[in-house]
């Protein structure tokens, strides 16, 4: 439920609204770009400040205990990509992400 409701809030653009669904020692990684991000407040600011409006649709989601996978169609309306992101929760909340967006074919 929280995961879903991440990317639900996300779907919206009311990412200030997923802050408290994200862990105090939140982190994100992309491995791909080498990028992380800690702190919720740094991962929702980097979020809301990017540019375009993305749509988001949660094609599929896998769970088991603290661990969620989400596998995403993510769209501006003219290029479609896929994000596979990895979650490990605590307490109830978003402690960790690791996302990866594989090529398009």
């Amino acid at each position: 439920d929280t995961v879903r409701a991440m990317w639900a809030a996300f779907e919206r653009f009311e990412f200030a609204a997923a802050a408290p669904l994200l862990h105090e020692d939140f982190v994100f990684e992309m491995p791909q770009s080498r990028e992380r991000a800690v702190g919720r407040d740094n991962f929702i600011a980097i979020n809301a400040e990017y540019p375009g409006r993305w749509r988001i649709t949660v094609m599929r989601l896998v769970a088991s205990g603290e661990q969620v996978v989400t596998e995403c169609d993510v769209t501006n309306g003219e290029v479609t990509v896929q994000a596979v992101s990895f979650f490990t929760l605590k307490d109830g909340q978003i402690m960790h992400i690791r996302e990866y967006w594989p090529d398009s074919m």
